[in-house]
């Protein structure tokens, strides 16, 4: 065991035995159920979520103060997660499957289901999650229960998108740990911007030809689950297409031998499983060349040859990493696979739709939208205080 696993290992047994002494002393908050967006077919359903104590993180507001979301963004990494919880999961027959949250409180249950809930919001189906019994000395809330919500495209998608976050969809300037960290610690879901009309380019991915909105999306990112709140409040309140969050877990060396956390790992393997759960669906990928989103998809479309239909590349203008991209865009050429570096939103739009990804008329919108994110951007809207106001109205 690595110096780093024996760190983290320590690390989690004190962090469990200060959870189960506030407990002891009646100091723990009350438990509650996190579900997370997955993804599943007709055929599977895959149920992701954690059981943690509600450290009262509410809605986020648009004149919360920089001390007020940087103590959210503290309780959101100070979780006090429980594990050894005995739960159950519900399908749509009433039938219950039976689950034990692990160390740091996750849930994970791969169910064949006979019968599919009723969808809400068109491709996604709420999948009943209920504890049914915690360890001492924790005490259970009667009838705690929350829904999960399963994405399942429809049979009609004509493709996927699967996107990376962090300074593709929202600006956090990862490049620079500074600039980083002042973005991240102290803005909440309202304060953060995206990039410049990416929620109207990702309708019109979303939308597609057909105008049917049927086009899932993904989003997976190296982000740990500390921030899935955060994230998925800012998609809503930007009006970006929703879809499941595929994050990944934070901590100190890896949980378990052959653990990857890695950042390359970790999208590699969420991407992986996504083209086997979907092999009739082609998909679009998105990312940006802060990290190593070009290489990783470059490994994709090796492993998927024909599945991948274009892939887009924000610039984070710095030379060494265009011209890395540069390189490997020249390589997918033999492999008939188109990798863009953009500038802007509206360059990867016009590129989509001259090949046929989304209509003509939808760039003038995200032209235009383009153009009031960049006011909003440099009107004082959004300031370092954290009291800006939404993008997207």
């Amino acid at each position: 065991m690595s110096i780093l696993n024996k760190i983290g290992d320590l690390a989690d047994r004190a962090d469990e035995f200060l959870t189960r002494t506030r407990a002891r002393l009646g100091l723990l908050h009350p438990l509650q159920i996190v579900p997370y967006r997955s993804y599943g077919t007709p055929d599977r359903l895959y149920v992701k979520g954690r059981l943690l104590t509600d450290k009262g993180i509410g809605e986020p507001g648009e004149g919360d103060s920089r001390f007020h979301n940087l103590l959210n963004m503290y309780r959101r990494f100070e979780s006090n997660e429980i594990s050894g919880a005995q739960m159950r999961v519900q399908d749509a027959e009433g039938v219950d499957h039976p689950i034990v949250t692990d160390d740091e409180g996750y849930f994970t249950l791969n169910m064949a289901p006979k019968v599919l809930p009723e969808p809400v919001d068109f491709m996604w189906y709420p999948v009943e999650v209920l504890l049914e019994k915690v360890p001492h000395p924790f005490s259970a809330p009667p009838n705690l229960r929350a829904a999960a919500p399963v994405l399942i495209p429809p049979d009609d998608a004509e493709y996927g998108i699967i996107s990376d976050l962090d300074d593709t969809v929202i600006q956090t300037s990862s490049t620079n740990l500074l600039r980083m960290a002042r973005i991240v610690l102290v803005r909440n879901a309202h304060s953060r911007l995206p990039f410049k009309g990416v929620a109207e380019f990702y309708r019109a991915l979303q939308l597609g030809r057909n105008g049917k909105r049927n086009n899932p999306f993904f989003y997976v990112s190296s982000s740990p689950w500390n921030l899935y709140d955060l994230l998925e409040d800012f998609l809503a309140l930007n009006k970006i297409p929703p879809g499941p969050l595929l994050l990944r877990d934070f901590g100190i060396g890896s949980k378990k031998p052959g653990h990857q956390t890695a950042h390359h790992g970790h999208k590699l393997k969420e991407i992986d499983n996504l083209l086997l759960t979907y092999p009739k669906l082609n998909f679009v990928l998105i990312g940006d060349s802060g990290q190593e989103d070009a290489n990783i998809y470059r490994e994709v479309v090796r492993r998927h040859p024909g599945r991948i239909l274009a892939i887009y590349i924000r610039d984070i203008f710095r030379a060494d990493r265009a011209t890395m991209v540069e390189g490997v865009s020249e390589e997918l050429r033999n492999d008939k696979v188109e990798m863009l570096l953009v500038q802007d939103t509206v360059q990867a739009a016009e590129h989509a739709a001259s090949i046929g990804l989304i209509h003509q008329e939808a760039l003038p919108a995200v032209q235009t939208e383009k153009q009031k994110d960049e006011a909003a951007d440099t009107d004082g809207s959004t300031d370092d205080e954290g009291t800006g106001k939404p993008v997207m109205e």
